[in-house]
């Protein structure tokens, strides 16, 4: 069972969603040819979104390396990127089957009314599977305790997943449509109590400006596609690069910032098609009954206020990270997946540039700490798994430790991290009361707005 998994995970997301998505068109009655169609956009988007993130790490891992020795920027903690993660992840026994266990629980949750949520973004699962791991290797390799922390991050994302739905399909135009990945989720608690703590300042309310009114105020300036250009520059000119390379680099990130909304059209355009059937059937044999699809976030990284939050905030972040006391670790690899912080934000600052870059920064600061905390059992899995398997993604550079932005610089991550390693059962009971609350308060809220 482990290597049935291990070669499904191993095909990757551009050949696994494609076969994962043809299969539910087909179960819900959609022709193979209309299917296909749909499941192949995804396997493209997929494909462009990679291309796109290895052309940002490629041209960007050497200059930013360059800053960090410039600077004296010795952090012991090394940014190993999320394929590290994944590979912590699924080549354990936690990840061998989480996939099957978790698919159980949400069917679980479901047919109980308690969730509306039909989690099928399986590539995003090694979030739940990477956090089961970490307490797995820190409690002595506990496989009741690595899968007691992944079913409870599960059970948490999915209420949260429930809780933004509205918001979410409302800001995107996404209707039937959910998120149930940690990492993005983890930060709607910072948006939701700094949007409110922004109202309160007054005539903040003034400086309500979202991408377009960016354009409209700046001109050329405000164009992501300029500001990617900007801060490209900026970068090659910190990293004291001769003016070819300056160049260069201003035109690439130029390019990501450009080609991210065009890939993100096709997991829509992929998507939409399935999205309508499956609520179409809901509605025919349920009779009414509203189920979310739950699906990537990379459906909206290509929002015009998430590009320009991301390009702003990356030279940022590396400078904040030397800057603030007790932080160990500097965010390269991870810049790639800067973008995935505001899909869950936009909603609730209503893709208002300047809300969404202050709850940004204070998520992203607040994660810096997060990572460094879990440097440790973080080094430790990513120790265990390339004695064991020989991953080269796992593998740590001689004198540091291991971080990455996802998934360990995530609340729900980190705080059950926290409660389970250093509290044991008290921490457990905790995780469970919160848990369980979260669960029957969903219940009791869906009950009251629908017969599900």
């Amino acid at each position: 069972m482990e290597q049935v998994f291990a070669y499904i995970i191993g095909l990757g997301a551009a050949v696994m969603m494609p076969i994962l998505f043809t299969i539910i068109g087909l179960c819900i009655g959609m022709k193979f040819g209309k299917a296909l169609k749909s499941g192949l956009y995804v396997g493209v988007g997929f494909v462009g979104l990679n291309v796109v993130t290895k052309l940002l790490t490629d041209n960007f891992s050497t200059p930013l390396e360059d800053i960090s020795d410039l600077y004296s920027l010795a952090l012991k903690v090394f940014d190993m990127g999320w394929p590290a993660a994944a590979a912590v992840a699924y080549n354990t026994a936690v990840g061998a089957l989480i996939i099957p266990i978790l698919l159980g629980v949400n069917f679980l949750l479901l047919i109980t009314k308690c969730t509306r949520t039909v989690n099928i973004d399986l590539w995003n699962y090694w979030h739940f599977a990477f956090i089961g791991a970490v307490v797995y290797f820190v409690t002595g390799q506990s496989l009741a305790w690595g899968y007691f922390a992944a079913i409870v991050c599960y059970i948490i994302t999915l209420v949260m997943a429930d809780l933004t739905a509205e918001k979410f399909q409302a800001h995107y135009d996404l209707p039937g449509i959910s998120i149930p990945q940690p990492f993005c989720q983890s930060f709607t608690p910072f948006a939701v109590l700094i949007n409110k703590g922004l109202d309160l300042i007054p005539g903040f309310s003034k400086l309500d400006v979202d991408a377009e009114g960016l354009k409209k105020k700046f001109g050329v300036l405000g164009e992501p596609l300029v500001l990617g250009v900007v801060v490209g520059v900026i970068i090659g000119v910190a990293a004291q690069q001769n003016v070819k390379m300056i160049l260069a680099l201003g035109v690439t990130m130029g390019a990501v910032m450009e080609l991210i909304p065009r890939i993100t059209s096709l997991f829509i355009d992929g998507l939409k098609p399935i999205a309508e059937k499956t609520q179409e059937v809901v509605k025919k044999k349920f009779k009414g009954k509203e189920i979310y699809i739950g699906m990537s976030p990379a459906l909206v990284i290509g929002h015009p206020t998430t590009l320009v939050c991301s390009v702003i905030l990356i030279p940022v972040i590396l400078a904040i990270a030397v800057l603030v006391p007790g932080n160990q670790f500097l965010p390269l690899a991870s810049l790639a997946g800067m973008f995935y912080l505001f899909p869950l934000i936009l909603p609730y600052t209503k893709g208002n540039v300047v809300k969404s870059l202050i709850v940004g920064f204070v998520a992203l600061v607040v994660g810096l700490y997060f990572v460094t905390d879990m440097a440790p059992a973080f080094t430790q899995a990513a120790h265990e798994v390339y004695a064991a398997t020989k991953n080269d993604a796992a593998k740590i550079p001689e004198g540091f430790e291991a971080g990455a932005m996802d998934f360990a610089s995530s609340l729900f991550g980190w705080a059950i991290y926290k409660c389970v390693a250093y509290l044991h059962w008290v921490g457990a009971g905790i995780l469970t009361v919160i848990t369980i609350g979260m669960v029957l308060w969903n219940r009791r809220r869906i009950n009251k707005t629908s017969n599900l």
